[in-house]
């Protein structure tokens, strides 16, 4: 069995409300480019998949920004990253390397965002998700937060879903271990 043989497996559920949740599940974090490239998701074949894909490359931009920001383009595919959004993405992480982690399973301040295994990202769709034609305006939730956030992809000539912008790397609640009244 090799390293990624229990990844990509998703599950979804329909909310009372016609919303629509799919969890996106890595088994394991990947250490490099070519074996991000290699999990199944990466195929970008649903708006799920990219979403939780753009999660997993921001969470690499504490320890390697380049190898983050390489994850980062090739999710972005034919679209091309204009300066001012690689310095908004390097901003955001000044001081606040937990907030992508927060969009695992089981992240929340308590713990200091330390998701739980397997590596889970739960992706929603509301009524509004595909109201524009050729875009997926997705949700998700982050263990920081009280509302969820939002990932825009687009659809491609060859089929797939490719990040177009992103609004997840805003603030939320701070870790319990920077509360210095606790």
């Amino acid at each position: 069995m090799g390293l990624f043989d229990n990844i990509g497996k998703a599950a979804a559920s329909v909310m009372p409300s016609g919303n629509r949740s799919t969890d996106v599940v890595f088994a394991n974090l990947p250490d490099t480019f070519e074996q991000f490239c290699a999990l199944p998701q990466a195929q970008l074949s649903s708006p799920a998949d990219t979403a939780a894909m753009t999660v997993l490359a921001l969470c690499f931009y504490p320890q390697d920004p380049a190898l983050s920001t390489k994850m980062y383009e090739f999710l972005s595919g034919p679209r091309t990253i204009n300066p001012a959004e690689h310095q908004f993405i390097r901003d955001r992480f000044r001081d606040k390397d937990y907030v992508p982690r927060s969009y695992f399973k089981g992240a929340v301040p308590v713990n200091d965002y330390k998701p739980s295994v397997p590596y889970t990202v739960t992706v929603s769709e509301n009524p509004y998700t595909y109201q524009n034609e050729g875009y997926a305006k997705v949700l998700l939730s982050s263990g920081g937060a009280d509302s969820p956030r939002f990932i825009t992809l687009r659809k491609a000539k060859d089929g797939k879903w490719y990040l177009w912008e992103q609004f997840i790397l805003v603030d939320i609640r701070a870790p319990e271990s920077t509360n210095p009244w606790a």
